[in-house]
């Protein structure tokens, strides 16, 4: 499907050059002469290279078509990750490379993740946008700190540090943006 060179956003896959790429970066840029650009920052999603490219709104771009099919995360076996079709109960299986070692920590046995594939092959796959975790080690509060609104440092079952509210304690579970790794709210279960 052809866009126009300013359509383009972050997470969007291209083909360009004969390859597939995925928008890490956009930024429009316009200068005093001349005609307003987009610098996109891009990656190989095969071998991950990156690439800086400036498209105008004159120019078409081939956006790639993705079939997006879900999957259960069914089991770790050092960096590889095992993922089953409840559909089809076909497995596949993805290296932590492809995955994304921020992902990675996110990934619970059972989760239902979405997977990018193009041409039936797997290129990457979507978290869901919230996870509930339990905080494992949490610093006490210091007195007459929770006047303001203060943070303090956290270690979730993962292995992920964030700072949650000072009400958290160790042994609470807690819900957690998969985007940004940032504590959103204390888990309602």
């Amino acid at each position: 499907m052809k866009i126009n060179g300013n359509a383009i956003r972050p997470g969007m896959v291209i083909e360009h050059q004969n390859r597939l790429w995925r928008a890490v970066k956009i930024s429009h840029t316009q200068p005093g002469k001349g005609g307003a650009y987009l610098q996109v920052e891009l990656k190989d999603i095969r071998d991950g290279t990156k690439l800086n490219e400036r498209f105008r709104s004159s120019e078409s771009v081939e956006r790639a078509r993705l079939e997006q099919k879900t999957y259960q995360y069914l089991y770790a076996d050092g960096d590889s990750y095992t993922f089953m079709n409840n559909e089809t109960y076909d497995q596949i299986t993805l290296s932590a490379e492809s995955l994304g070692h921020d992902q990675v920590s996110f990934l619970k046995d059972g989760m239902a993740v979405t997977i990018e594939l193009f041409e039936e092959t797997p290129l990457g796959i979507q978290l869901p946008d919230s996870v509930i975790l339990e905080v494992v080690e949490a610093d006490p509060v210091v007195k007459r700190q929770t006047a303001s609104s203060s943070y303090k440092p956290a270690v979730l079952e993962n292995g992920m540090r964030i700072m949650v509210p000072p009400h958290i304690e160790a042994g609470t579970r807690v819900v957690v943006n998969t985007a940004e790794g940032t504590y959103m709210e204390r888990a309602k279960d």
